[in-house]
């Protein structure tokens, strides 16, 4: 296996970006940065690649190209029918290694944050973590942008001596680019030779969770450490008021074992964008903050006054919960 270091970095041209699919499902998180691809990529005034890798693809592998990518460059082998991080990292070196992009973005889903590193690690290169924003300096460097100390400060972070520029992207920064089937592009398939992995699949077992997830919600109701366990019920019954509805929570929940992860929002949980958050009994922690701040609208209740979620709200109701949510289940029941 080779590695990137010791390529002249003169080499390296173009933005690419790994699109992730799940039994055959392109993830939005991917969909959404093949937009921020495009546009850095416009200002490099170079092509946006897309790197794929599954098993039956075929019927997919024209996806990317409708939002935005001029070349596809994907892998259909039974060894990679399942994600495994072994596989897919020597997989995407080794596309890397022959396409050289100069940029090299991975969305965060819960896969890519473990897969990126790993191949930033076999190409000995950089890599920047869960970035909300980029750019391209007068050098053609990529800016990758990212807040640290829990949303505090905004750090700047460049790669200047290696390429390619690996970052990965929180989930739910950038929109979704409209889909536009009649753009035309380049889909080529290669084969590797895929190495017996030392980790094995042993089962695979589908997620019984049928809830929608919060990710994909316009409307969330979220709850923290302020509303008493017995009474999570009331959020739920809120929650089914709404169409394209569910709940979420903040992280001590999560730490407490009360609430699955999959339902945290924060900086170490999940980034949404909903059109309507309802947070209750939630503080206002910079880090909770940080991965809700983008929703269109936000209503919080708690009985705290001084509470620092009211900072971030469009309605603030300083109240005892058990006696909020049943005015307002009557109130938003009567309008749906």
């Amino acid at each position: 296996m080779r590695y990137c270091k010791g390529v002249s970095m003169s080499e390296f041209k173009d933005v690419c970006v790994y699109v992730e699919q799940r039994r055959g499902v392109i993830q939005e998180a991917s969909l959404q940065l093949l937009g921020e691809g495009r546009r850095l990529a416009d200002k490099l005034n170079v092509s946006l690649m897309a790197f794929m890798v599954g098993y039956n693809i075929d019927g997919i592998v024209n996806e990317p190209v409708y939002y935005g990518a001029d070349k596809v460059v994907y892998v259909d082998d039974e060894m990679c029918r399942y994600y495994n991080v072994e596989v897919y990292t020597q997989v995407l070196a080794e596309l890397v290694l022959k396409y050289k992009p100069e940029i090299f973005l991975v969305a965060g889903t819960k896969y890519g944050r473990e897969l990126a590193p790993s191949i930033a690690a076999r190409l000995e290169t950089g890599i920047t973590a869960d970035c909300t924003g980029f750019d391209i300096d007068e050098n053609r460097n990529l800016v990758q942008i990212r807040p640290p100390f829990g949303g505090r400060v905004l750090a700047y972070i460049i790669t200047p001596t290696r390429r390619p520029q690996i970052a990965t992207a929180r989930p739910n920064v950038f929109p979704t680019p409209r889909r536009n089937v009649k753009r035309n592009g380049e889909v080529v398939r290669e084969s590797i030779a895929i190495r017996k992995p030392k980790l094995e699949l042993v089962e695979f077992r589908e997620s019984v969770d049928k809830e929608l997830p919060i990710e994909k919600a316009e409307v969330i109701v979220a709850i923290g450490r302020g509303i008493s366990r017995s009474d999570y019920q009331l959020a739920y019954e809120l929650c089914r008021i709404f169409t394209s509805s569910t709940v979420g929570c903040s992280r001590p929940l999560v730490d407490q074992g009360l609430m699955p992860r999959s339902k945290q929002v924060g900086q170490t949980g999940k980034t949404v964008r909903p059109k309507l958050y309802i947070a209750i009994g939630i503080s206002g922690a910079v880090q909770h903050i940080a991965g809700m701040k983008d929703s269109k609208y936000v209503i919080a209740i708690n009985k705290d006054p001084n509470a620092e979620i009211f900072k971030f709200c469009d309605f603030g109701i300083v109240g005892d919960y058990r006696e909020v949510i049943p005015k307002l289940i009557e109130v938003f029941g009567r309008k749906h």
